[in-house]
């Protein structure tokens, strides 16, 4: 406790809104060269009988760009933990063409996890009519709003193939910013943070269990090797508990609660409204994301549809091991397929290799 921050994180991370309207720094426009580069490498993979995943940075021959992905990994990690490609011109690639950009300009990024019980390693964010009363459904495949929280691995990428007829609006904000709200206005509450929750893993726990928890309660705000991390989801640290036999008080739910408020405010929340080819890659240490609900598009072909990536960067941070054990696998273990697991029913990109945590052959496989 000791070696707490006892004020202000002066860091990158720590923005507001505001100085993210003011430097835009963090968006990159894909010029003509980085394109090109893009382009020819997602040839080289379809002409090697490669892809769209499955393959590891080595095969992914980038030039210059190679250096944008580097500064990139080092935005992510050390920078805001926020950043915006735009200018990917969807309609020159079918969709296979696309993963297989995605995931290449992924691997210069990092080790890419599993993101459901079902395996998907790049999978799609679109409304697949599940309800969202359900409380083991995920937001993502629905379209209902989202609320504050963050993914799990290091980082999560979010490729727009389509936005919606109307909402779906993207909203971030700096969990590094709101840890020193807390600190100033409300350091009462940080114990309880520091302390954190047991959380529910809806069915996509090791076992396939609809109540299993995480072994461990998990911390909202983390300090450790001079570094402040964030978990936090309080849907399931509110239904985690439940299930775990220790409902939260209506102390704790106001303190959980109030992350998820400040959050919500004009001084802390940047909107983003997706448009086609846009790439959004976020640290889920110091960025919490929403989602506001949507309406899709009758047509089958506009239906609001973006491809998904969690990812272990090449050189992340050092976690506190509980901290880091967020789905019972292990320290940065993403969740382990287990069939006939959660609500799932969809085909898979399984099998395959390229550079993705594989907890029973290490950190890395490449």
């Amino acid at each position: 406790m000791a070696d707490r921050p006892t004020s202000i994180i002066e860091h990158p991370s720590a923005w507001t809104a505001e100085k993210l309207r003011k430097d835009t720094s963090w968006i990159i426009h894909l010029n003509g060269n980085d394109l090109d580069e893009l382009a020819s490498a997602q040839k080289s993979i379809t002409a090697a009988g490669l892809g769209p995943i499955g393959f590891s940075k080595k095969h992914f021959q980038l030039g210059r760009f190679a250096v944008t992905m580097a500064h990139v990994a080092h935005e992510i990690e050390h920078g805001r933990g926020v950043v915006l490609f735009k200018g990917l011109n969807i309609a020159d690639y079918t969709d296979d063409e696309l993963r297989t950009i995605y995931w290449g300009m992924t691997q210069h990024l990092g080790a890419v996890g599993h993101q459901n019980a079902a395996g998907d390693l790049l999978g799609e964010v679109i409304d697949r009519g599940f309800d969202r009363r359900n409380n083991n459904v995920r937001g993502y495949t629905t379209s209902g709003q989202q609320r504050y929280h963050c993914d799990q691995l290091d980082a999560v990428g979010l490729l727009c193939v389509h936005p919606a007829k109307k909402g779906g609006q993207s909203r971030i904000v700096s969990s590094i910013a709101l840890f020193n709200h807390i600190l100033e206005y409300h350091p009462e509450y940080l114990d309880l943070l520091y302390e954190g929750f047991h959380y529910d893993l809806r069915g996509e726990g090791i076992t396939g269990e609809r109540d299993e928890v995480t072994f461990n309660k998990i911390p909202v705000f983390s300090w450790f090797d001079g570094r402040m991390s964030c978990r936090y989801n309080g849907k399931t640290i509110q239904d985690g508990m439940r299930k775990a036999g220790k409902p939260l008080t209506e102390e704790e739910v106001a303190i959980v609660e109030y992350i998820r408020d400040i959050a919500d405010t004009d001084t802390y929340r940047y909107n983003i409204n997706f448009e086609i080819g846009d790439i959004q890659y976020l640290s889920n240490y110091s960025v919490l994301h929403a989602r506001t609900s949507y309406e899709d598009w009758p047509e089958e072909s506009r239906r609001r549809r973006l491809f998904r990536i969690w990812f272990n960067l090449h050189h992340g941070r050092k976690l506190d091991p509980v901290f880091a054990d967020k789905n019972n696998t292990g320290p940065r273990g993403g969740i382990r397929p287990v069939e006939g697991a959660g609500y799932w029913a969809d085909e898979t990109y399984m099998g395959q290799t390229g550079e993705t945590i594989d907890k029973a052959k290490g950190p890395y496989v490449d």
